[in-house]
């Protein structure tokens, strides 16, 4: 089935459906029982309660919290409220959401379970974190279920409530990035139902107060963990997949994915088990698998090493990863390659086109990028500290240097201009409205009360945009769609520092105002300046509003082409292409940037082109062949590459639809797909595969075709080595040319057909 979200929460059980994790562990909240649902959005997790229980907040409570510790203390309240709480994010915010997960670990009394949903990123693609959180998660002897397939994922969150309920204790469901992301075939679970907890005993052991702590670690330690470690020693969840007793592999995760991909193609002689839980580790289990492996017995985990050590510290001989080993994510193939076997891998004769993550066409960071790109090419702007956000991204635009986690940067500058005093209006911070909102206007709080003079720029947009546009403080509305109060400016005006708005699509205010408050640092003030009425394009409705400009006046200088939708015409001549979004509505940008003042605002239909590119009528619905199953391939594949917005993701979706038209229901459906850094423009991918298929990511010589949506992708590195010996290239004659990159750069036809044809 491929239905909304309620349709997929009230759908019979053991109906199929082809989910992405993040989707099916939200419908497996709702089916599951669990009463409410807190986060703060953050790659990979978001999807969770952005795309899923938000659709239905009428079947559970649900919200954005404008930071993780804050979402944590909220999931705490929930459940000394009897309730069933999950807390939603990734590795960063759960460091950021540290003190309530420790502190909060050693509550041992009844209540509701917290569950927190902790989504890894170790390759990394949208964060900045690869360090492991489960060495954490062992100090705080909280239970770690790691999901090992889409179905788990369904049906993770009523494991870990069970858990919680049954050990009085907070669990964590931590997941690999790419199985949030990536698709596979879930069956509706049973729809289970809880009432809340029945009262504690009081709310006065809820409490942080040294001799209450005290006796709760020692119950902990003495009950709780010997209790957890009997459970997981007897999880029918474990699998113990018996071979030749030759060889043996110890995983869990994501990771079980890519062993049983090699153990059905490659090895199918291989003992393998397969874990539930890191977290207590069922050494008992593992001790008895080892016992019976002739061989050797190899870990493969992602992250850094915690089961191996695990393992090692219990005095077992096993082999995994050496101390000063890089690798964080595996693949099948590299897999394949730890046990033994030949992978085989293609040089490309051309080089891959650069397409580095940037901003969106039109974004109204874009201007202030260029103002401060052309202050530090006159010297008058040392270095920039940057955040976390889209904001992140003016970095490839000389607009950004540094950025440590979420509103550190304020912080940073402030450190520096202590050390280095003569820096005070040579520098400044940048900081997103939802990230201020977050962790950002501490570190505002802290300027005032040290009085440390300099310049904070607050880009304010309206939305967490890099996260795809969920309601924070300065949204018109929160989750539930209720009007938001907050005002920003009002707030830093009242916290003390000198306030400056500014509209960010007003080129000369920008500048001006930049530069009266780097004057104001000399002299000992300390100011914020607000760069609004610039809501993020894509929550904007769409704008008409084009550029036009005469040839005859134009001096082909170039200087409007600082956004991908506008680009030089053959002639020499400017010419706004199919990514102008019209600036929203406010002056363009491009036309700010021309100092002869010859480009004009124009309707879209005052161009001699089309809206949007003009496509044939689909065929009728009915018209699908009809395909005997027995005829079709027990297993195809398909890996497609494409640039930014092209429809990859979309592509991937009808593959899906498609093969369950087929009956690949009856076996397996999985999709994979890239989501990183918010990349219009920047190269992406989707794996498909259906029929006796189990890994999300090709093996090398495993894609029976390869489909190039633009036609330069076909040779990013490593996408021809998936193809088979026999396969088939589908390849698009569509040319992308990234922004600034010199036409000669792009490779030409004779370089793809010399790859291709060898």
């Amino acid at each position: 089935m491929s239905g909304t979200i309620r349709e997929l929460c009230t759908a019979p059980t053991g109906e199929t459906a082809v989910l992405q994790g993040n989707i099916a562990f939200a419908v497996g909240c709702v089916r599951g029982g669990i009463h409410a649902a807190d986060g703060y959005p953050g790659t990979p997790s978001t999807e969770v309660i952005d795309r899923g229980l938000s659709q239905v907040q009428d079947l559970i409570m649900v919200g954005w919290s404008v930071n993780e510790a804050v979402a944590a203390a909220v999931g705490h309240g929930h459940t000394m409220a009897g309730r069933d709480c999950v807390v939603t994010m990734k590795i960063p915010g759960l460091y950021q959401a540290a003190d309530a997960f420790t502190t909060g670990a050693l509550y041992a009394m009844p209540r509701g379970a917290l569950v927190y949903y902790v989504a890894s990123d170790f390759v990394p693609s949208a964060t900045q974190h690869i360090i492991d959180p489960r060495y954490l998660f062992k100090s705080c002897f909280v239970p770690v279920f790691e999901p090992r397939n889409h179905q788990e994922m369904h049906e993770a969150a009523a494991i870990a409530v069970e858990i919680g309920r049954k050990y009085n204790t907070q669990v964590v469901v931590m997941t690999s990035g790419i199985l949030c992301h990536s698709e596979g075939l879930v069956r509706m679970m049973l729809p289970q139902s809880r009432g809340p907890v029945d009262g504690t005993a009081g709310f006065r052991e809820f409490n942080a107060l040294p001799d209450i702590v005290r006796a709760n670690y020692n119950q902990v330690v003495k009950e709780r963990v010997p209790a957890l470690t009997e459970m997981v020693e007897k999880s029918n969840l474990n699998r113990w997949e018996r071979g030749s007793g030759k060889r043996g592999v110890v995983t869990y995760g994501i990771c079980d994915m890519y062993v049983r991909e090699i153990k059905g193609s490659l090895a199918p002689d291989l003992d393998v088990l397969s874990l539930a839980f890191t977290n207590p580790l069922p050494l008992q289990l593992i001790t008895r698998f080892c016992e019976s492996i002739d061989g050797p017995v190899i870990v493969i985990e992602d992250g850094y090493r915690f089961v191996q050590e695990g393992m090692q510290q219990a005095g077992l001989a096993v082999q995994g990863k050496a101390a000063d080993a890089p690798l964080t994510e595996w693949t099948p193939a590299l897999v394949a390659e730890r046990l033994g076997f030949t992978v085989s891998h293609c040089v490309s004769k051309a080089q891959a086109v650069p397409r580095p993550p940037a901003i969106c066409p039109g974004c109204p960071y874009r201007l202030f990028a260029e103002e401060v790109a052309a202050m530090r090419n006159k010297g008058l702007i040392d270095v920039v500290f940057g955040d976390i956000g889209c904001y992140a991204l003016l970095f490839y635009l000389n607009a950004v240097d540094t950025a440590l986690c979420m509103g550190a940067g304020e912080a940073m500058r402030q450190g520096f201009v202590l050390s280095r005093p003569e820096e005070v209006s040579r520098c400044l911070a940048l900081v997103g409205d939802s990230t201020e909102c977050h962790t950002g206007m501490d570190a505002t709080r802290n300027a005032v009360l040290r009085n440390i003079a300099g310049v904070k720029v607050i880009m304010d947009n309206s939305w967490t945009a890099m996260t795809g546009g969920q309601p924070s403080p300065t949204s018109p509305h929160n989750l539930a769609g209720e009007k938001i109060r907050f005002d920003l400016p009002g707030s830093i005006e009242a916290h003390g520092a000198k306030t400056h708005v500014i509209a960010a699509y007003d080129r000369k205010t920008v500048s001006s105002g930049l530069q009266t408050a780097f004057a104001d640092a000399k002299d000992g003030t300390f100011s914020t300046i607000i760069i609004s009425e610039g809501q993020c394009l894509r929550q904007s409705d769409a704008s008409p509003q084009r550029v036009r400009v005469d040839p005859e006046e134009c001096h082909k200088c170039g200087l409007c082409l600082i956004c991908p939708g506008i680009e030089q015409g053959a002639d020499g001549v400017p010419v706004v292409n199919q990514l102008c979004s019209g600036c929203g509505g406010h002056t363009p940008a491009c036309i700010q940037m021309c100092p002869f003042g010859v480009l004009e605002v124009v309707d879209l239909k005052e161009l001699d082109r089309a809206a949007a590119p003009e496509y044939p009528e689909p065929p009728p619905g009915d018209t699908l062949p009809s395909v005997a199953r027995e005829s079709l391939p027990h297993r195809l594949s398909l890996a497609i590459r494409g640039v930014g917005g092209q429809g990859n993701l979309f592509f991937g979706r009808v593959l899906t639809q498609l093969a369950f038209l087929a009956g690949y229901g009856d076996t397996n459906i999985v999709k994979g797909e890239t989501h990183g850094m918010a990349q219009m423009g920047g190269p992406v991918i989707s794996t498909f595969a259906c029929g006796d298929v189990t890994s999300p990511v090709l093996m090398p010589g495993g894609a029976d075709v390869l489909i190039a949506l633009e036609q330069s992708e076909v040779l990013r590195p490593g996408f021809i080595d998936m193809l088979k010996h026999d396969g088939t290239v589908l390849l698009a004659i569509t040319k992308i040319l990234p922004l600034r990159l010199p036409a000669e750069q792009y490779p030409d036809d004779v370089q793809v057909e010399d790859l291709l044809g060898s």
